[in-house]
């Protein structure tokens, strides 16, 4: 008899000691959720979202202890934002996070309520995201990365390595940030006299064939920023090497797969910002009073290396004006 009264008291004991761990989860409050949609895929982005995590953690917020983040790549296809808003809107997520004007335009339609922090947008005011940069208004703010005469000082950094140039290509995908740069090229690439010709680019399936109609046609190609790009920069480096075309972008992790040069905002700064606002957000400030921030750290990346393939002679006073020089 005492074998068996022991026996129930262990059980007994067992039971109470597996519930309350079960009960002791569900007393706690539950962590707050952030929706984070890049349109990339998650490798092509993963050097902007650790600095976006990193800078969460220095915060307090620790992904899994403290913070849920429900990840969604898009992997160059636009056209999957207004998928994964909507998944976030019924996931009744606590902020999202999104970058490019197309996937901010998606998170705007779908919620007048969340909060909708923005790492990456062209022109937020020309775009109708927020009312100024100072009082955004409604449930949106984030980071701008509109800055004056970029397209020309891409062009001027452009000519000095490739002094020849009288033709210029221009690939973008046609969202409305992309119209807006490629404008300002088009601008200043007519006052120093350059040809120009457009490809609109919207598919991963486009960007050879794009290639195959620049041979022989033009002296350099200036690539917009968009996703896709991003996506599939190792292969556009490839085919810009096989064309003999020097190539310029917008940022430095397309230099560091091989482009020749870029000069940018540096989006890893921006995104690790982000998490500030995001901060702010999920300890009960409203988006709308929160300003948006402009880029304060631009990078100019040379890829000697390239450069050399495509037998250009780098200056070595712009070699000395580099932030960063690959070899």
């Amino acid at each position: 008899m005492l074998d068996l009264r022991r026996r129930q008291f262990i059980t007994l004991l067992g039971g109470a000691a597996a519930a309350w761990p079960l009960a002791a989860r569900a007393q706690q409050p539950a962590m707050p959720v952030i929706g984070f949609f890049s349109p990339n895929t998650a490798s092509a982005a993963s050097p902007w979202t650790a600095a976006f995590v990193q800078r969460l953690r220095d915060l307090g917020w620790i992904e899994g202890r403290t913070v849920v983040i429900a990840y969604r790549w898009g992997e160059g296809r636009t056209e999957r934002a207004a998928e994964f808003v909507a998944e976030f809107v019924q996931l009744k997520v606590d902020v999202i996070v999104t970058h490019g004007e197309q996937n901010v335009l998606a998170a705007k339609q779908a919620t007048s309520v969340i909060p909708i922090v923005f790492a990456l947008a062209t022109d937020p005011i020309g775009s109708g995201f927020v009312a100024s940069l100072a009082r955004p208004g409604g449930n949106v703010t984030g980071m701008s990365i509109q800055a004056p005469d970029l397209g020309g000082k891409r062009l001027e950094l452009l000519r000095e390595v490739v002094p020849d140039l009288r033709r210029l290509a221009i690939m973008a995908d046609g969202n409305p940030g992309t119209l807006l740069e490629t404008s300002e090229v088009r601008a200043a690439a007519s006052t120093l006299g350059l040809e120009v010709a457009t490809l609109a680019i919207r598919r991963a399936e486009e960007i050879e064939p794009a290639f195959e109609t620049l041979k022989g046609r033009v002296d350099a190609l200036y690539i917009c920023a968009v996703p896709l790009v991003n996506t599939n920069r190792v292969r556009l480096n490839t085919l810009a090497l096989a064309a003999r075309l020097p190539t310029m972008h917008g940022f430095r992790e397309a230099v560091e797969a091989g482009a020749l040069m870029s000069y940018g905002p540096n989006f890893r700064d921006l995104f690790r910002r982000t998490a500030g606002h995001v901060d702010k957000i999920l300890h009960g400030a409203k988006p709308g009073d929160i300003p948006v921030e402009q880029p304060t750290k631009f990078d100019f990346v040379i890829n000697l290396t390239t450069a050399k393939v495509l037998g250009l002679e780098v200056p070595p006073a712009l070699l000395a004006r580099a932030d960063e020089v690959i070899e």
